[in-house]
């Protein structure tokens, strides 16, 4: 059963809604949800007992989930900090999204659903054009115009229909909700069952280290999905008598589209509307969050806050990250700046247990990644 965000009416999964008729957004009830991995089952689904799916041992997967977390030493300027890196970009088709994805497509095959409509800035759209394939689901996905050339082949390659929308990434949303008035709109921003499958990486971290939850966990954050998935997982784990601890929760945005870092700046409740610009982190390039309210309670409940970044502080972490082994896409790269700024200031300790997203994989912004090594930031 659903419930919508806003109104709280209850709405039936059947009824294939994308939103309430309110316009709020819908969500599971989870009440019943409750951390207890199953070790039979493989990747994320070994969290069955917390997913709103119907069957789990014969979900739409390709092997997503369990990614490693590795360890990193960085250098801040004024010291080093040992912190944990959770590897996303080694899912199937290179981030996280696939957790959400994964989880979001199983649903909507077990509902009936044979066609949909999705926009993204890439990294989901490849997702969803890759496990609607597996689940033999058609799919037209919507791009902006300057979505990385990687992501764009790759959505394609999957046989799903591209669609490249000139303007901004807002534009793109516009166009792709023209599209679904008469098509399923799955977009993983609105779904109900995405936030589900991001949750898991969760989990993840809690069991990779025995059962210890971080004192901080840093992720890029756009829309905020990476945010209200690290509180969901780790609330979950808490209410299910595992831990009583819950990591503080920080969110990085570049400053050149920074809507939810100007919010918490000015101690405001809802995201600021903002004159944006381009950023080389075009994953989190998002001037509306449609959850932004909900973003900016998680951090504030968790004891976290935001952080925003320049362009040059990203690709610097960028490079530093590549030469330390780790290829990601600028977007991930934008939370280890964010990590530098916090261990500064003094918001985040060297010797406390803090874990870093890296969301995307590098080989997504191949293109991009020419570009700014030609012609970097300043």
């Amino acid at each position: 059963m659903l419930y919508c965000e806003k109104c709280g009416q209850k709405v039936a999964d059947e009824a294939l809604l994308w939103r309430c008729e309110c316009g709020g957004a819908l969500a599971c009830d989870d009440t019943g949800f409750n951390f207890n991995p199953n070790p039979k089952l493989p990747g994320i689904w070994r969290y069955a007992s917390s997913l709103p799916v119907a069957c789990p041992e014969t979900p739409v997967t390709l092997g997503e989930g369990m990614t490693p977390l590795a360890e990193c030493i960085w250098d801040y300027g004024r010291g080093k900090a040992a912190v944990k890196c959770k590897f996303d970009a080694l899912n199937p088709t290179g981030s996280y999204k696939d957790r959400g994805i994964a989880v979001q497509i199983t649903r909507l095959k077990e509902l009936g659903l044979k066609k949909l409509v999705e926009d993204s800035s890439g990294n989901a759209g490849a997702a969803m054009a890759a496990y609607s394939a597996a689940a033999g689901i058609e799919c037209d996905i919507f791009v902006p115009a300057y979505t990385s050339e990687g992501k764009c082949v790759q959505i394609a390659a999957y046989g799903a229909n591209l669609r490249r929308i000139p303007g901004t990434r807002e534009t793109t949303t516009i166009a792709a909700e023209k599209a679904a008035e008469s098509v399923y709109y799955a977009s993983h921003n609105w779904n109900p069952y995405f936030p589900q499958g991001i949750k898991t990486y969760a989990f993840e971290i809690f069991e990779q280290a025995a059962g210890v939850a971080p004192d901080n966990i840093i992720v890029p954050a756009g829309q905020g999905s990476l945010v209200n998935g690290a509180w969901k997982g780790f609330t979950e784990i808490a209410r299910s008598g595992k831990s009583s601890a819950t990591p503080r929760i920080f969110g990085v945005q570049s400053a050149n589209c920074a809507p939810l870092y100007e919010a918490w700046a000015h101690g405001e409740d809802k995201p600021r509307v903002i004159d944006k610009k381009d950023t080389i982190a075009e994953g989190i390039a998002s001037a509306s969050p449609v959850h932004g309210e909900a973003v900016l309670k998680t951090v504030r409940e968790s004891g976290g806050s935001f952080v925003a970044v320049s362009e040059k502080e990203i690709w610097e972490s960028f490079t530093r990250l590549a030469s330390m082994g780790f290829y990601v896409e600028p977007t991930s790269a934008a939370a280890f700046a964010g990590l530098t700024t916090l261990l500064r200031e003094g918001t985040i300790k060297p010797d406390e247990y803090t874990v870093v997203f890296l969301s995307g994989s590098g080989l997504k912004a191949t293109d991009k990644i020419m570009q700014l090594r030609a012609n970097p930031p300043e």
